[in-house]
């Protein structure tokens, strides 16, 4: 039989906010955390606007010292963790270390540190490459230095897979320990891509909105409107914990974490698969998995990026499986306010399920003006909404084809 597992610390640096709660207050509010570039010039850019992360200062969270060997996304995901261990009042002295574990996932990895030494490279030489560029950029270090740091001994893995890397690791992470192979994971996904060549990729593949004049409108999830994806960077990161091992040491639980699935489009690099089969797939995994049916799912925090296509593929997947109770279901996106986190949009979409469940609260999904026709459900526009949900779903959908959900319920002994 499957252990339960609950959900009880959780962290967050977004660009509405770098704690869980300035990040859950904004997002009630229906504020933008989308502004124009402030970390370089770019005004040759076809897209200027991003969603950065804004007075985040490492050495508050960590030695001084380790902090300068660490890429920003390893930062974050150090910052995230020390957070979400002191939320859930965990004494890492009195736990078995060998039962505590790591999946903190990332799209891209160091990209800041990659810049930084190829620049070097050109100006100055490969002698004058930093000896920590390799063990700073690599994408496992997230994982890696977070398990180095609070003496986490059990699984450390990373998980890469795009825009689901954030719930492909909150899932794996369930699943070892339904399995029995932890009591504790520290999983989700951190992101620190906005540098000028992420920028100028992204631009070249013509995905993101250029409504530069108005960044907080920018990203508009569902509406009529919208013109691509805004990208932003952050991270999310949750304690999983085996029920019983929560509550022998009274832990405060948020909320319980009953399912997971992930499959693969298996169609085209970056294009979703027309009509949204597998996503529709995926999420009646996930809802299997929690032992659940369709009909008792209430809200869905949706994939919700803002490009033409994904909003049209997930609204189709919606009605695919949830049939006449789609047009029942609460659906919004997080992405609306926060921008794309990309391998980090798992983790904080994660949290924003938790709070909605333990709090009765639906955050909006803003920008919505003028309704698409072809999108016909409930969006949650533009107000946060008090209704009771016992059960939310949180879908990532990666380049690649990588899709993966998970459900997040009321907690009940």
């Amino acid at each position: 039989m499957k252990k339960r597992v609950v959900i009880t610390g959780m962290g967050a640096i977004t660009p509405l906010g770098n704690t869980v709660a300035d990040y859950w207050n904004a997002l009630v509010a229906g504020k933008s955390g989308i502004t124009r570039v402030t970390a370089f010039d770019a005004s040759d850019y076809a897209t200027q606007i991003v969603g950065e992360v804004k007075g985040f200062e490492p050495g508050n969270y960590m030695d001084k010292k380790e902090a300068r060997r660490m890429d920003r996304f390893t930062q974050f995901a150090v910052a995230c963790t020390r957070m979400a261990l002191d939320d859930a009042k965990l004494d890492l002295g009195s736990i078995d270390r060998d039962r505590a574990g790591t999946i903190i996932g990332t799209g891209i990895g160091g990209m800041e540190t990659l810049h930084d030494q190829y620049k070097v490279l050109f100006e100055k030489g490969p002698n004058r490459i930093s000896p920590f560029f390799v063990p700073m950029m690599i994408a496992n270090m997230a994982s890696g230095l977070t398990s180095i740091t609070f003496g986490l001994q059990g699984p450390c893995l990373t998980v890469v897979t795009a825009c689901a890397t954030g719930t492909n690791s909150i899932g794996e992470a369930l699943r070892i320990i339904q399995h029995g192979d932890a009591d504790i994971m520290v999983c989700g996904g951190t992101e620190a891509t906005i540098s000028p060549a992420a920028l100028a990729g992204f631009c070249s593949m013509k995905a993101m909105s250029t409504r530069n004049g108005d960044p907080e409108k920018a990203s508009r999830p569902f509406e009529a409107g919208r013109d691509g994806f805004v990208m932003g960077e952050g991270c999310g990161v949750v304690i999983l914990e085996e029920l019983e091992h929560a509550k022998a040491r009274g832990a405060k639980i948020y909320a319980e974490l009953g399912g997971y699935g992930t499959n693969a489009d298996a169609y085209h690099i970056t294009a979703p698969a027309p009509e949204g089969t597998q996503q529709a797939k995926v999420m009646a995994l996930a809802i299997k998995d929690a032992g659940l049916t369709p009909a008792d799912v209430d809200y869905i925090n949706a994939h919700g990026t803002s490009t033409p296509l994904t909003a049209k593929n997930e609204s189709l997947a919606i009605k695919t499986l949830f049939g006449d109770h789609a047009k029942k279901l609460a659906i919004s996106s997080t992405k609306s306010m926060t921008g794309h986190l990309l391998g980090a949009a798992g983790g904080i979409e994660c949290i924003a399920c938790a709070l909605t469940v333990a709090s009765d609260t639906i955050h909006p999904t803003i920008n919505y003006e003028t309704p698409d026709p072809e999108l016909d459900l409930d969006y949650v526009p533009n107000k946060a909404r008090q209704q009771v949900v016992n059960v939310a779903i949180s879908n990532s959908f990666g380049f690649g084809g990588h899709n993966a959900t998970i459900l997040v319920k009321k907690y009940r002994d």
